[in-house]
């Protein structure tokens, strides 16, 4: 039997260790076109970690299919797209949670990378982080507390991977901060992933945010994304320091958080980042985009 559609190639990249499910991805999608009673209307797309149909429903209204293996990021997916403002994230029409199947309302094909200022994409993401961090995180969504136990409990075996005994130095001062911020991890519905690649224009709403990975905790957790995307913008200021502490205090202003507590979480993130790579045998060095961020934010040299 022909295949419903081609798995979008990139994914067996980013997907490398999900063979079965990307070979399994097209029968899986016939199930709920019948399911849902949705007929294909485009080539699929996709995400880092997702295929993405454009679909039709009965009454011929578009909508996007999402397909993505069932993990401990998107588990969640839907319960938080629910929970949060409908007029600031894309509307789930239907959901499987046994295997993170959704059906979500179709949006324009742009997003808040496209707008040309970078302080007015950043004030509209911050807005919308401000509106989505307002909301508590139902109890059953995975807590970022646990997260950091797992980072922490890393830490010691990774740490010594890195080249430069300074930069061990550095992430050891970030696995400590790490552990003390823990104490107090917050109770927020958290995005995680929120970046500008991720606020799509809709037609209900000027910006609807999407693709999250919800977490339970402290809202400073969200603020890295932001400072580490649309990278270029920040280069093409001249003064690369300067300009990501205009990001990181505009942020700060929109959202209300306390600022201390952000530089904090936005530490840990680079400490995250800094295991991951770790972790794959990829880098024996910290980013040095990420190393900007944290010299930005602390005024410390840390290379």
């Amino acid at each position: 039997m022909t295949a419903l559609f081609e798995v979008p190639a990139p994914l067996f990249k980013t997907l490398s260790d999900e063979l079965p499910w990307l070979q399994a991805a097209p029968a899986l999608a016939a199930q709920y076109l019948d399911r849902w009673k949705l007929s294909l209307d485009g080539r699929p797309l996709h995400g880092m970690a997702s295929v993405i149909l454009p679909v039709v429903r009965a009454d011929g209204s578009p909508a996007m299919l999402k397909l993505q293996p069932t993990n401990e990021e998107n588990a969640a997916e839907a319960l938080a797209l629910r929970s949060w403002p409908r007029d600031a994230v894309v509307e789930v029409l239907e959901d499987d949670p046994a295997t993170a199947t959704i059906l979500l309302e179709r949006l324009e094909p742009r997003s808040l990378s496209d707008v040309a200022d970078d302080t007015e994409a950043t004030r509209i993401l911050a807005g919308l982080l401000r509106r989505l961090n307002e909301v508590p995180a139902p109890p059953t969504v995975r807590r970022l507390s646990d997260v950091v136990a797992e980072m922490l409990d890393a830490a010691p075996s990774l740490i010594p991977r890195l080249a430069d005994p300074t930069q061990q130095s550095f992430v050891r001062r970030y696995a400590a901060l790490a552990a003390e911020l823990a104490q107090e991890p917050g109770d927020r519905l958290l995005h995680w992933d929120l970046h500008y690649d991720n606020v799509m224009a809709g037609r209900r709403a000027p910006w609807l945010v999407i693709d999250p990975k919800p977490l339970a905790g402290h809202p400073g957790f969200e603020v890295f994304q932001v400072l580490h995307n649309r990278w270029d913008d920040l280069l093409g200021t001249g003064d690369l320091q300067r300009a990501i502490r205009q990001r990181f205090d505009l942020m700060i202003e929109v959202t209300g958080l306390d600022r201390e507590r952000a530089i904090g979480w936005t530490l840990v993130r680079i400490l995250q980042n800094v295991l991951w790579d770790l972790e794959d045998g990829e880098e024996d060095e910290i980013d040095p985009d990420h190393l900007q961020i944290a010299q930005a934010l602390t005024g410390t040299l840390v290379v």
